[in-house]
């Protein structure tokens, strides 16, 4: 395969002629065989995006030669729109704070430049993957900076899918607005309301989760890129500083802003620890809403869709299993989170060591919240609702008496669930209706004025004020 030899601090080492990454990469994969998985591709994008504005600003200010940033512009270009992938394959779970990470693309980014112009790979001569593809950068804030830009494309996604569940939440809100059902407390059935209102209780808070969501783009829109080792700039010229983030504003199309302080961006992950909490936050919604789902269609107050048999041995049962991958994903992602949560504290002075596994739990909780939005909001809309079952939980249950106790007061209302539970079940509507009238009990038990907001004058309600004054 025409191995080539390269050479490092260590030593040298003999390089497949086929692969784009070199000794770096390859000391990497021999260091970390601990099967933590992959980086993520988002991020080796993102990292592309940030080498490929470097270059620009240095060819800019007549740092590289134009023949040379315009093969590295174009080999950033290509990792950008998804090629070269199966050459950046190291373990998340590595030392050195992201160096692996950074050395691998600085590696293929030379390699395929190299190609481009019709090079040898490793002819480092031409185009070397430090002295040219990470001129004026240092890990330490190419890694952050491209980690930042990785989450704010994860948010966008993440936004998206949570606006897809949001609405398939309300249509089924208005679809189901005259269905009357039981709401239930501590598992037990409580007090009537529609079928809609419930699915616009999930609406709401998914309504937030996407307000999170877009808050969670503003804490990660400031960078250190430029700030080199330790946020101090040393060894990059102060043209350079500032004039790269404009490069890599116009390179991303996002709304970055330099760090006036670049050694506390350098050195501090809380704002990737802020964002994971909205994120855990948008789990625990996740969960809470498919987990109800499940409990609805058990109680067959709705009908998930069938999507697959449910058992290998009993013929004909069909289970929520999309409710459930839904919940896994959710789980999932609220321990990714609170594993971000503590890598950002895990830092030590001028660095955090820990951001390969910081930036792929974070992002791993983005999109596992993202595509189960997705799923589930596909679900949604197949949902069907059980008029009827959900009348007789209505007409069955003896909770419904609390609508009745502006009206009759608490005592007779208790005294009525008494009466009707001690002459055996049945219908407990049909026993308040002889009981107190059906006029009275199609008022209290529409639509309407159940979902009203508390109760107003009625011509069945009692007079609230106290017969005497003291």
């Amino acid at each position: 395969m025409n191995n080539r030899i390269e050479r490092d601090l260590c030593g040298e080492r003999e390089i497949p002629g086929n692969v784009y990454w070199g000794i770096h990469t390859l000391r990497a994969r021999e260091n970390f065989p601990l099967g933590g998985g992959r980086m993520r591709f988002e991020l080796v994008q993102a990292l592309a995006m940030v080498k490929k504005a470097c270059c620009r600003a240095n060819t800019d200010l007549g740092y590289l030669d134009k023949a040379v940033a315009i093969a590295i512009e174009t080999a950033c270009d290509q990792i950008i729109s998804g090629k070269l992938a199966d050459q950046f394959d190291l373990d998340c779970l590595q030392g050195g704070a992201g160096t692996s990470t950074n050395m691998n693309l600085n590696e293929v980014i030379a390699n395929l430049a190299l190609e481009l112009r019709g090079c040898a790979k490793g002819d480092y001569c031409a185009i070397h993957p430090l002295n040219h593809v990470n001129l004026h950068q240092s890990t330490n804030d190419v890694y952050p900076t491209g980690l930042k830009i990785a989450c704010i494309l994860a948010v966008r996604v993440l936004s998206a899918a949570a606006a897809q569940l949001q609405g398939a939440l309300q249509k089924k809100e208005k679809e189901f607005s005259a269905i009357l059902t039981i709401g239930r407390t501590e598992m037990q059935g409580a007090v009537p309301m529609t079928l809609g209102s419930q699915f616009g209780s999930f609406a709401d808070a998914m309504g937030r989760d996407r307000w999170r969501t877009f808050k969670c783009e503003e804490r990660l829109r400031v960078v250190n890129i430029g700030g080199t080792a330790v946020g101090t700039g040393l060894a990059a010229p102060r043209s350079y500083i500032f004039l790269v983030i404009e490069k890599l504003r116009d390179c991303t199309g996002l709304g970055l802003a330099r760090a006036e302080n670049a050694i506390d961006q350098t050195a501090n992950a809380d704002a990737f620890a802020e964002v994971a909490g909205m994120i855990a936050a948008h789990a625990a919604t996740l969960r809470k809403i498919a987990s109800d789902l499940q409990l609805l269609h058990f109680a067959k107050d709705i009908v998930l869709p069938p999507v697959q048999a449910g058992s290998s041995i009993m013929p004909g049962k069909v289970n929520p299993v999309i409710c459930e991958a839904a919940i896994s994903a959710s789980v999932k992602a609220r321990h990714d989170t609170a594993l971000a949560m503590e890598l950002a504290g895990m830092g030590t002075l001028q660095i955090n060591e820990f951001l390969p596994l910081l930036g792929q739990a974070l992002l791993n909780a983005m999109y596992e919240c993202a595509a189960a939005d997705s799923m589930l909001a596909r679900h949604v809309d197949g949902i069907v609702a059980q008029a009827e079952m959900c009348a007789r939980h209505v007409n069955e249950s003896t909770s419904i008496v609390t609508a009745f106790v502006p009206a009759i007061g608490y005592e007779a209302a208790q005294d009525l669930v008494r009466e009707f539970s001690a002459h055996g079940g049945g219908s407990f509507r049909d026993f308040l209706e002889k009981t107190l009238g059906k006029a009275l009990v199609d008022e209290t038990l529409s639509p309407q004025k159940l979902m009203s907001l508390g109760f107003g004058t009625s011509e069945f309600a009692q007079d609230p004020r106290p017969s005497e004054l003291p």
